[in-house]
């Protein structure tokens, strides 16, 4: 983004302490005019006391929302790769996601799980949440982030195999269409190793244990 400033945004102090977003000032101006008038054309007074700083507000917050398109989830990846003789399962799950459906731009959330058999290399353990975090930060359907995050992960550190399932909830199916408040949509993709019945057995059991 262009103009790049760090402003803080006191809609997210938490704990007396001001989180600073970086936006583009020339992009958030665009964006806050367009929803001035989508304000207009929804029946409001865009310039009543509530609303005077809506357009900026929603601008910024779709900012951060899509703040993953200005992110390459390889370099995230790349910046922790260590040389290990490790070639056992890696799992990190529950991973929380937070993603907008392209189809409607309403969020759909849930949680990721992600595994991979090293070969030769394995990465920070944070990074895997950051990486899931850069693709979901986009305009999304489940399906291809789902992908994505197998894909990146696969292509970066050529382990033996990569396996991702996804559980999310979306509210372009519980707040308008059919309106079905309590359905979850998985999605899973797999490379190598885990295309094989017993090692993809062995994760999906993982993911669903709990810890004593």
């Amino acid at each position: 983004m262009n103009n790049e400033q760090y402003i803080p945004d006191l809609d997210d102090e938490i704990e007396g302490h001001v989180k600073a977003d970086r936006y583009s000032m020339e992009s958030i101006g665009k964006i806050a005019s367009h929803y001035e008038e989508i304000l207009t054309q929804l029946g409001e007074n865009p310039q009543r006391e509530g609303l005077l700083k809506t357009p900026e507000r929603v601008a910024k917050s779709l900012a951060y929302l899509t703040h993953g398109y200005d992110v390459n989830p390889a370099d995230i990846l790349k910046s922790a790769m260590f040389k290990e003789d490790y070639s056992q399962m890696v799992v990190v799950k529950d991973i929380e996601v937070y993603s907008m459906c392209e189809h409607h731009m309403l969020p759909f959330f849930g949680k990721a799980h992600v595994a991979y058999i090293p070969n030769g290399h394995i990465v920070g353990l944070s990074k895997i949440p950051r990486v899931v975090d850069a693709f979901a930060r986009r305009l999304q359907v489940q399906e291809r982030l789902t992908n994505e995050i197998r894909d990146c992960i696969q292509s970066t550190l050529n382990p033996i195999g990569v396996g991702v399932v996804i559980e999310c909830r979306h509210l372009c199916m519980s707040m308008r269409g059919i309106q079905k408040q309590n359905s979850f949509t998985t999605t899973s993709a797999f490379t190598g190793a885990f295309l094989h019945d017993k090692t993809r057995s062995e994760f999906l059991q993982l993911i669903s244990s709990k810890l004593s």
